[in-house]
């Protein structure tokens, strides 16, 4: 038996030997069990390859992969694609290095850097990719021009003659996979090859290698086609079925050779025919990257490239046919045309804006008026803001100044000429766009483009990094904008209504509030400028922005009628009030508002508005002194631990899972731009320190105290993280800062805290980021100095049996009448159990206070208190009330028990001003 059927089953085996050895083969039953032997064979046979053609194989089948994703732009795919093939270049890289490069390989690698570099060139379809495939490109891109560098010639080699290096290509691989093929046939135990049983069949010789080879070549070609492996496997079966028929006689292997050769010449044909059908696309392909390649260059009679969607005419269209009369209602319904094609699939806004242009050139060459040049000038801005369809794109640079051109030209021909009327309300039919005596009226807002427009520049600040000189370029546009916004505000004043005039009004606020001051700053310290031309800048410029506000805000309150418009412009006069430390009134205008009563009902800009309005009232409160108020302004804010996201200054990552992809673009786009941000490490480190000066004296007060409350959870909080630290090194952070100069104050330690707090490195941070840098120092550096004795007072006390005043002034610096209001203060507040005693400026102490045990007694007796009546509340939860005699017991005791807790409460308020004065004294005064 030949060896082809050694990998066969076991039944195969059996049955074969059995046959053998019961009957002779009659020729019939041989071709039939040969048959049903070849067909079970299929499943387990085996095809020799070499390694060349294995590697080549495994390359191949990559590289269609790769071709298929850059089919349907998944760069991702991509990418993951390249990398394998990488790899699998490298595993064969001893066959490459004596074959030499295979040109497929160097045909990928040139057609995929073409193709990378065009869609990296495509912006706008790079802005449609999702943010993996974006990410996929670029860091393709990369890998492919660095890998590249090493195939430079060969890939030069490809450009410079892609069709012929593709046809020597399709030769080397044919070849390769004749060679294969003859190698497969291997000599069987007879010692009788299947190549030589073959030519003893001189009819079917010629026809049965032909079938060989283009079998073998079609599977090499297309490799990863089952057809193409069926049809090999076909070819072996029948050479391995006529070697095993050559033992038994002549006769019977001809008639097999017959039948077999009749369906390999069938499967020849109709695989003739697949590859045809497999050809046909890649010469295709070629054409396509060949017109790539040539950059679109137009050949007579040849192919050339559109854009897809719906099909654009190339050349610009004629506007007039020669000799038609130009008049008014040729150019309207020129105009018409033009607009019809606006907002449909397909339309190229470029080219739109284009012929707009063009259309308002001849409408000013043939003097058709200024009516229509109104019209059409309308239109090109509104075209402009179409040009990016989608809300979240940002205009282009180039985009940005034909609009502010074009607005800055429609606001010269409407100052220009007052018989120009234009409404949103005019219907097209009743406009009135021919010169004659009557004015002109033209449907159209200038108000809505301007407002347009000023939303434009936000979202491009919003867009642009705030640390590039981009940015910085940008927002110089800022003063052209304001500038706008100011001739239309004169226009408004003179021919808009009473509502248009508050709208462009807040315009002009929503530029103004969060700028400060700095010439009417110096000029209210009685400074003047340093050189002459600088006085007379000064002098020239017009008034300052708080009258500004003022005249603005003051209109707007009183008439408008919208409560947003309103309250957009309270909550920004009080922030402009609060940016030039006018605490009293920005103070007075928030309370008389009464915002915070309903601002929770107010969309998310006006409540990001409110937040920042909130955070700069506390800032201004803590440079004035009001330490108190600045806390509670900023203690809503700080606490909730999400500043950034109130303040509208970025969104915070641990909230990214709550919100989908819409809720994260429409959240971006109500971000505050960059140079209009609150410097957050400043409002932190004003609340801390604020929280610090209240906090510290208030626990040095209470320290025994077991209801004490929190003024600040976020002190708190970092003061905790300081106790945790292992090591304690100097500060580095602000917040580390603040922790230090709290433990040194809980000491009464003044000059340590004072260190901590203004010292070099949190001047540069914070301090020096206020406008009079020195006078919030020295209010720092009193108050410190005041809450340093409050603290070493409450500390101290029970030490002491009196204190000289004088000494106190010394220790903490402060003159003597201030120490007196201090200590009078703290004494008629009952915050300290001691009298002033007026000719030796002395304070006395009472020593009425509780001992350290009858304090732990006490929070013992409160505990045990809380405890019964916990437990009662437990107990009737459980039983329930009977009837009226338990109903009256319980409620009388519960009421005994609130008035014996009032008393208990009543009795530490008293020991926070003076505990002694409540029922302990009374009670020690009974008692001795």
């Amino acid at each position: 038996m030949s060896r082809f059927f050694a990998t066969g089953s076991d039944s195969e085996s059996e049955e074969s030997s059995s046959a053998d050895e019961i009957t002779p083969k009659a020729p019939g039953t041989t071709f039939k069990q040969s048959l049903l032997l070849s067909d079970d064979e299929e499943d387990t046979k085996r095809v020799v390859r070499s390694a060349k053609d294995k590697r080549f194989e495994e390359l191949t089948n990559l590289i269609k992969t790769i071709r298929n994703a850059m089919k349907i732009r998944d760069m991702a795919k991509c990418l993951e694609e390249f990398e394998l093939l990488c790899r699998a270049f490298l595993k064969s890289k001893n066959i490459v290095d004596k074959e030499g490069v295979p040109p497929f390989y160097i045909r990928l690698l040139a057609d995929l850097e073409d193709y990378l570099n065009q869609l990296w060139e495509d912006k706008e379809g790079k802005k449609k990719m999702n943010k993996n495939n974006a990410k996929a490109l670029s860091t393709l891109r990369q890998k492919i021009r660095k890998y590249n560098r090493d195939y430079e010639t060969e890939i030069a080699a490809y450009k410079e003659n892609p069709q012929e290096s593709a046809d020597e290509e399709e030769e080397k691989e044919q070849g390769d996979s004749g060679s294969s093929s003859e190698s497969d046939g291997e000599e069987g135990e007879d010692g009788v090859s299947a190549k030589s049983f073959l030519k003893k069949k001189p009819e079917a010789s010629a026809d049965a290698s032909k079938f060989l080879k283009s079998a073998k070549g079609s599977g090499d070609e297309s490799s990863s086609s089952d057809d193409d492996d069926d049809d090999e496997d076909w070819g072996s079966d029948t050479v391995d079925s006529g070697s095993e028929s050559s033992d038994e006689g002549e006769g019977t292997t001809a008639s097999l050779a017959v039948v077999f050769l009749k369906k390999t010449q069938e499967s020849e044909k109709s695989s003739e025919k697949k590859l045809g059908k497999k050809k046909k696309p890649k010469k295709k392909e070629r054409l396509e990257e060949e017109a790539e390649e040539e950059g679109g260059e137009e050949v007579e009679g040849g192919w050339e490239k559109v854009k897809g969607g719906a099909p654009m005419v190339k050349e610009k269209p004629k506007m007039f046919a020669k000799g038609t009369e130009i008049n008014i209602p040729v150019v309207v319904k020129k105009l018409n045309e033009i607009l019809q094609a606006r907002g449909k699939k397909g339309t190229d806004r470029a080219a739109q804006i284009e012929l707009l242009h063009a259309l308002a050139a001849i409408a000013a060459e043939n003097d058709l008026g200024q009516g229509i040049m109104v019209k059409i000038k309308f239109n090109i801005i509104a075209s402009l803001y179409d040009y990016n369809p989608n809300l979240a794109a940002f205009m282009k640079p180039e985009m940005w100044k034909k609009c502010l051109d074009c607005i800055d030209e429609l606001l010269d021909i409407l100052f220009e000429h007052n018989n120009i009327f234009i409404g949103e309300n005019i219907a097209e039919d009743s406009e009135n766009l021919a010169p004659t005596d009557q004015t002109f009226r033209v449907r159209g807002c200038i108000l809505t483009l301007v407002e347009r427009m000023d939303e434009e520049f936000t979202k491009i600040m919003q867009n642009t990094d705030p640390h590039s000189q981009e940015y910085v370029d940008n927002l110089k546009d800022e003063g052209r904008v304001c500038g706008i916004i100011d001739r239309l505000l004169n226009y408004m004043e003179n021919k808009g209504s009473t509502e248009e005039i508050c709208r462009i009004y807040l315009r002009r606020i929503m530029h103004t509030y969060y700028k400060f001051d700095y010439k009417a700053h110096r000029r209210s310290l009685g400074l003047q400028g340093e050189s002459k031309s600088e006085q007379d800048q000064e002098e020239s410029e017009g008034e300052d922005s708080a009258v500004i506000m003022d005249r603005l805000c003051k209109f707007i309150y009183a008439k408008d009628r919208t409560d947003r418009i309103r309250t957009c412009a309270i909550l920004c006069h009080i922030y402009h009030h609060a940016l030039h430390s006018r605490w009293y009134q920005a103070r007075d205008l928030m309370l008389m508002s009464h915002l915070q009563d309903n601002i929770q009902h107010a969309d998310p800009p006006v409540q990001i508005l409110y937040n920042r309005t909130m955070v700069q009232l506390g800032i201004c409160a803590f440079r004035q002194g009001m330490i108190k108020d600045a806390h509670n302004a900023l203690l809503d804010i700080q606490s909730s631990g999400r500043a950034k996201e109130l303040l509208g200054q970025g969104l915070l990552m641990r909230n990214m899972q709550e919100r989908n992809a819409e809720q994260e673009k429409i959240e971006k786009r109500r971000q505050v731009p960059f140079h209009m941000h609150i410097n957050l490490e400043l409002l932190e480190c004003v609340y801390l320190v604020s929280a610090m000066l209240l906090e510290i004296p208030y626990m040095a007060a209470h320290e025994f105290d077991a209801r004490r409350r929190m003024i600040s959870k976020q002190f708190h909080h970092q003061l905790r993280v300081g106790e945790r630290q292992p090591l304690l090194g100097p500060p580095e952070s602000m917040r580390e800062h603040v922790v230090a100069a709290s433990k040194a104050m809980k000491m009464g330690d003044w000059r340590t805290c004072h260190s901590f707090i203004i010292n070099e490195k949190m001047n540069s941070k914070v301090w020096d980021l206020f406008p009079e840098t020195q006078r919030v120092r020295e209010m720092l550096v009193r108050k410190i100095q005041e809450e340093s004795l409050r603290t070493y007072l409450f500390t101290y006390s029970s030490v002491y049996d009196s204190i000289s005043m004088e000494t106190l002034s010394e220790m903490f610096e402060l003159e003597i009448p201030t120490v007196h209001s201090i200590i009078s203060k703290m004494i008629i507040n009952e915050e300290l159990m001691a009298s002033l005693d007026q000719p030796t400026q002395t304070v006395v102490m009472h020593r009425t206070e509780p001992t350290s045990l009858q304090n732990m007694a006490l929070q013992l007796a409160e505990k045990l208190g809380s405890l019964v009546e916990n437990n009662e509340r437990v107990f009737d939860l459980k039983q329930g009330v009977y009837g009226g005699y338990f109903n009256r017991d319980q409620k009388g005791g519960y009421q005994q028990k609130q008035s014996y807790q009032r008393d208990q409460k009543g009795g530490y308020q008293q020991k926070q001003g003076g505990y002694q004065r409540g029922g302990y004294r009374n009670q020690n005064q009974g008692n001795y």
